[in-house]
């Protein structure tokens, strides 16, 4: 027990090193919904790679960050803000704002029709594609 405890400890520790770029990079703004003056902590977009990988990570606020701990429970009026998201300029904002509306866009008219509208590269495509939400 004493051994997964300090590795996740370690990883943590890996993670919190990101926390000064990820604040430059999102310019202390949440990087889906763009609140701004919230706790923002770090998202690790899945499949979560064994070693913390920069490219991987998001800050997010509270107020994003908790529902995506059960997609099934997302509320749809509260994710309109994802058609900024997705254009935004780093991938990883795109692949995560993708993939909620693609969850969404199951049950959502305008979810559906805002991923129909999105072109991304090869790049963005895997990553999206990598892990459904």
């Amino acid at each position: 027990m004493a051994k997964g405890l300090e590795k996740h400890r370690e990883r943590e520790r890996k993670l919190s090193l990101f926390g000064k770029d990820l604040t430059r990079r999102s310019r202390s703004c949440c990087e889906l919904c763009g609140a701004s003056g919230r706790t923002l902590e770090i998202y690790e977009l899945g499949p979560i790679p064994a070693e913390p990988e920069y490219d991987r990570c998001l800050f997010l606020c509270p107020e994003c960050r908790e529902p995506l701990k059960n997609s099934a429970a997302l509320q749809a009026e509260r994710w309109h803000f994802l058609k900024e998201a997705v254009w935004s300029e780093e991938r990883v904002v795109q692949a995560l704002a993708a993939r909620i509306l693609d969850r969404l866009g199951r049950t959502e008219s305008w979810a559906a029709e805002l991923l129909e509208e999105v072109y991304w590269d090869e790049e963005t495509e895997a990553l999206i594609r990598e892990e459904p939400l």
